[in-house]
């Protein structure tokens, strides 16, 4: 190189190949579902009254079955995709839209046609898989029950055999036990996957699944049908949900999903898995990729908010120096402190979520222990995760952000409900921290612990890593940035949280308390474990995705965000890591410190961050109809403005 020469800048980072990173071989249907968006029959405009609004739903979710999306994870000799992975994404990108048409989109082809193919037999398949993957039989799911909610295993709704007629009598016994909140039930559902408890021969064999006609084909209820309209909610209008109540409705025996357990014509009962409560947890398993599908739209959830107040924050000025400009608030720390560990988080997020998806593609049709395990976690992280980030992106925006145009009213509300369908955020917490308890978890046949306490006995016997008096007080900027330490501190919190459980309950069953009273005296401590567990999950993905990611450039950026999200996390528990000796009060002080550094660090990349998420303008906006205004959006010089380098 000649003196003269000048060296050119690195080039600045690519949000493309970021995008293409976190897509994978998905990216073209990625592009595809959001082109699809854009058209004016999944264009639902605001504001709009209850009635249409259901309609439109309804026709927007047609308009998806016709491109064959509704039936992507059903077998191809049945008309479908034989993908799961394909449909996770489908309803991933569609989460950037109206969340009305998700979640119908979800009952439908998730839950619905999910309980065929995951619970019935191949006669029930071939029967109606075709016609729900087209829209062409609507359902339901029919689970929830008014007194019960979560508590599936003592749901009341009774199936009994009648071995002289061969049929199944349904029958709602009490108020209580009307299903409820069913999504599709309100208006459009002709057919129910209705749980219940099968009785047979003076027997009651637990909760099995049955296919129950609701309407005939003008739409009228059937005899002994009771549907009920939920009537407004809180968000998510553009779904009917509704009750259903059955009054001695007669079924045929092949109405019975019978691929995990069968009656007879005289009403003998058999099934392939003898203990009830693995039976149970078997059947239960269709919910597993629902709650993947959940965590996934709630992740798109956060990417939206953070889109909108990323760009506002780096486009609204305000204050500044004496005699100088004001300055963008995204260059304020607090503002920082708001919204960059969250885009770290969801990043984060993004990666752990579709390492479950993949796990579950390559285990098959039958969800392992683990993966139900992972699933439940991550669903109640990511949902609990979307809520709080997205008001904190609508704060972020002060005034601006009230508008409905920049829709953090309408995904706050529509998103809430994530926190409690597809299992209550509290109780999948549990489930996760029994699954940690159990060293197998084909032995636990109770959500609430009844069967596996004596278990957590033979766990108390391990040791786990005693705190170190001097890694404790290290405060130097290469160990705190260390990825080998941040992911030493997810996992020693755990372990830690696992053994002390398990000693608490230990010490209370040994002095003579039942079960029952010593999980619930422990249940906060289940609920931390939970989360624990979550945030360890989260971690070790994003590692693994800044490992896989091209250099220079991606692998280097997302290191940071890793590093941002790994001390932010370790800042927020900063006192249980002072309580428990792990670290001292110095070494918690220095990550407060870094945690500020690297928010200035990320806030030059931010722009590239957000461009990677890929979601177009126009459906960042709310539909037209709403307002005047456009969403808010980054300056056209926002790019030559950040001083961003690979790397840097």
């Amino acid at each position: 190189m000649r003196d003269d020469e000048t060296t050119s800048p690195p080039p600045l980072f690519d949000p493309s190949v970021l995008l293409r990173h976190l897509e994978g071989r998905h990216v073209d249907l990625r592009s595809q579902v959001l082109e699809a968006m854009a058209k004016p029959e999944l264009a639902i405009p605001r504001p709009i009254e209850p009635e249409r609004y259901r309609e439109e739903v309804l026709k927007a979710v047609g308009h998806l079955a016709e491109r064959g999306w509704g039936a992507m994870a059903y077998p191809p000799e049945l008309g479908g995709g034989g993908d799961t992975a394909a449909a996770v994404k489908i309803f991933e990108t569609l989460a950037y839209g109206d969340l009305s048409v998700v979640v119908k989109f979800g009952v439908q082809f998730g839950l619905f046609g999910g309980s065929v193919l995951q619970l019935g037999s191949d006669l029930h398949r071939k029967t109606h898989l075709s016609e729900i993957g087209t829209l062409e039989l609507p359902g339901c799911f029919a689970m929830t029950e008014r007194d019960h909610g979560s508590n599936v295993r003592d749901i009341r709704t009774r199936a009994t055999y009648d071995s002289s007629a061969q049929t199944f009598e349904i029958h709602t016994p009490d108020p209580g036990a009307v299903k409820d909140w069913i999504g599709n039930a309100a208006l459009h559902g002709k057919m129910a996957t209705v749980f219940a408890r099968l009785h047979t021969q003076g027997a009651d064999q637990g909760v099995h699944a049955f296919l129950v006609p609701l309407r005939n084909e003008r739409g009228r209820t059937l005899e002994g049908v009771e549907i009920r309209d939920r009537g407004d909610k809180v968000g998510l209008n553009g779904v009917d949900n509704g009750t259903i109540r059955f009054t001695r409705v007669r079924v045929p025996r092949s109405a019975l999903l019978d691929r995990f357990a069968q009656v007879a014509p005289d009403g003998t009962y058999e099934s392939s898995i003898p203990d009830p409560g693995r039976r149970f947890f078997t059947m239960l398993g269709t919910l597993v990729s629902g709650r993947i599908s959940i965590a996934a739209a709630s992740v798109s959830a956060s990417k939206t908010s953070l889109a909108t107040a990323l760009r506002y924050g780096s486009r609204r000025t305000q204050f500044g120096p004496a005699g100088e400009p004001e300055i963008p608030l995204l260059d304020y720390r607090a503002h920082q402190r708001l919204l960059l560990p969250r885009l770290a988080a969801t990043y984060g997020l993004h990666f752990a979520v579709w390492k479950v998806v993949d796990d579950l593609t390559r285990n098959g049709a039958s969800p392992s222990s683990e993966i139900e395990v992972r699933a439940a976690a991550l669903k109640a992280y990511a949902s609990r995760h979307a809520v709080e980030t997205i008001q904190s992106c609508r704060e972020a925006c002060g005034g601006e952000g009230y508008s409905a145009i920049n829709r953090f009213g309408e995904l706050r509300d529509d998103v809430d409900i994530f926190t409690t369908f597809e299992g209550a955020n509290p109780v999948l917490l549990q489930l996760v921290a029994k699954g940690l308890l159990t060293e197998y978890r084909d032995q636990m046949g109770d959500l609430r612990f009844w069967g596996v306490v004596q278990q957590m006995v033979r766990l108390t016997g391990s040791r786990i890593q005693q705190a170190n008096p001097i890694a404790s007080r290290r405060t130097e900027e290469a160990h705190l940035r260390d990825v080998s330490f941040h992911a030493e501190m997810f996992q020693l919190r755990e372990k830690r949280l696992t053994h002390s459980l398990a000693l608490r309950l230990r010490e209370r069953i040994s002095n003579g308390m039942n079960a029952f009273h010593a999980v619930n005296e422990c249940q906060d401590h289940l609920l931390t474990l939970g989360e624990a567990h979550a945030e360890r999950l989260v971690l070790d993905a994003f590692h693994e995705g800044v490992a896989r990611a091209p250099t220079p450039g991606v692998s280097e950026v997302l290191g940071e965000l890793a590093r941002l999200h790994a001390l932010s996390t370790l800042e927020r528990h900063a006192g249980w890591y002072l309580e428990h000796g792990v670290m001292e009060g110095g070494k918690t002080k220095a990550i407060r410190a870094l945690v500020n550094r690297l928010c200035g660090e990320v806030r030059e990349k931010v722009p590239f961050l957000v461009d990677a998420f890929g979601i177009p303008d126009d459906v960042l906006a709310a539909p037209a109809g709403i307002g005047e205004r456009g969403a808010v959006s980054f300056p056209r010089d926002w790019r030559r403005r950040s001083s961003a380098r690979p790397g840097a």
